[in-house]
């Protein structure tokens, strides 16, 4: 095996402890409830071209960089580990988010 194919290994563990599986899966609804969110809110969020947003607590925070985007949000709401960022491009393109060996997943595009 080269070195270029170690390097691109990944190695899956299953997680077994109940804590960590309890705090993970209400992270993971933590975001799901921001994502629903950003759905219901599209044409507002996708208002903001050319900047950044992060969607925490379920509210909407839009700056210039993505570092105070997020800012902004967890200081709102510290508690949310749930939240994400997104850059809102200046003009609305069709994109294809893919990579040159496969095809990789990606949420709808929601742009109105």
């Amino acid at each position: 095996m080269s070195e270029n194919q170690k390097a691109r290994m990944v190695e899956v563990e299953d997680e077994t402890d109940p804590d960590v599986v309890t705090r993970a899966l209400a992270r993971n609804d933590r975001f799901e409830r921001n994502w629903a969110w950003l759905e219901a809110h599209a044409t507002e969020v996708y208002g903001h071209r050319g900047k950044f947003i992060c969607i925490a607590g379920e509210q909407l925070y839009v700056a210039d960089s993505v570092e105070e985007a997020y800012r902004k949000a967890i200081a709102a709401h510290p508690d949310d580990d749930g939240a994400f960022t997104r850059y809102i491009p200046v003009e609305r393109l069709a994109r294809i988010y893919a990579d040159r060996r496969s095809f990789v997943p990606v949420r709808a595009n929601l742009c109105p």
